[in-house]
């Protein structure tokens, strides 16, 4: 049963964003500064990747922790089981089968959890600029 009325509830959701989060804001800032060119949330690339090089054929994805299920296994227990616990693995193997035909279309894939960027925010950028950086 949800705490909320269906009112508020709406309007709460309502305020969560898929695209131009603050974690990728952070990001797209940080490879600019950098002079690094790419496109956000390319949409011609399976999963929609939230960095692209599509030359390079290089895809960074943003997950959130929440959404994309980071420790899952131990969250689950406490998610009202009737529509977020289906939500969440729904989208974990989304992830997975994004990344895969990725892979199989040729493209490098780098994932970074939401959390890594807030708590070392400098390290995972370095992350993101030397994976887009490689040449392979």
């Amino acid at each position: 049963m949800d705490v909320f009325t269906k009112k508020k509830r709406s309007e709460i959701m309502s305020k969560i964003r898929s695209e131009n989060t603050k974690v990728e804001r952070l990001i797209f800032r940080e490879l600019r500064k950098r002079g690094i060119y790419f496109q956000k949330h390319y949409k011609k690339a399976s999963g929609k990747p939230d960095v692209a090089l599509p030359r390079k054929k290089k895809a960074v994805f943003i997950d959130g922790d929440f959404w994309h299920g980071r420790n899952f296994s131990k969250q689950k227990k406490r998610l009202p089981k009737k529509y977020w616990l289906a939500k969440i693995e729904n989208n974990i193997k989304k992830d997975r089968k994004n990344g895969l035909a990725l892979r199989r279309e040729g493209w490098k894939v780098l994932r970074v959890w939401e959390k890594e960027v807030f708590k070392k925010p400098d390290e995972t950028i370095e992350k993101i600029v030397n994976f887009l950086s490689r040449n392979n």
